[in-house]
């Protein structure tokens, strides 16, 4: 399985950067994500650091639908991890077919992003800009696809360069997944 090697950081200035990255990679595409994260019912599949998420992504141009399963870290600084992806047809038929096989909703939210995809050192890289409703900040992601473990440090070289290029230094880096932060921001609901 494919690694998606990549790095996550607060913005501290998301004009600048928008504008850094409009000026070298163009226009990027704005979509809004929304995420349904899976688990078991005794939270095994979380609880072993591993993802099942169904994400419908709405942009001007078209709906479309991916099922994303994430292994364990296999990097703790970067949290980059195995991932296998693939558009679905029927959004609601890949919901209803996820809890069939027994798991259920844990966690559902919404991303608003701005996606730019360029080529940088012979690699295909993306870099998105991430708003999250629910929580505070602006956030940029940059990822590329590391084809076996041993690719994964040479891939996080050239993710680490082209952030340094925008500006977005190593005390901006952050590990906290979204699913946490939106969780966390939430009210626990009473007993």
């Amino acid at each position: 399985m494919a690694i998606e090697a990549e790095l996550k950081a607060v913005v501290r200035d998301p004009e600048t950067l928008l504008r850094l990255l409009e000026d070298q990679y163009g226009a990027g595409r704005a979509e809004v994500y929304r995420d349904t994260y899976y688990d078991a019912p005794d939270g095994s599949l979380m609880g072993a650091d591993r993802e099942l998420r169904i994400r419908t992504v709405h942009s001007p141009q078209d709906t479309r639908t991916v099922l994303t399963y994430k292994g364990a870290r296999v990097d703790e600084a970067s949290g980059s991890k195995p991932e296998a992806e693939t558009r679905v047809e029927d959004a609601e038929a890949a919901h209803e077919i996820v809890r069939a096989l027994g798991f259920v909703p844990r966690i559902a939210f919404e991303k608003r992003c701005r996606n730019y995809d360029f080529q940088h050192d012979g690699r295909r890289l993306l870099a998105t800009l991430v708003h999250v409703p629910e929580i505070d900040g602006t956030f940029i992601e940059l990822e590329t696809v590391a084809a076996t473990e041993a690719d994964l440090a040479p891939a996080l070289t050239v993710v680490r360069s082209v952030l340094a290029e925008l500006g977005v230094h190593g005390e901006d880096l952050t590990t906290e997944q979204y699913t946490d932060a939106v969780a966390a921001s939430r009210p626990v609901p009473p007993q």
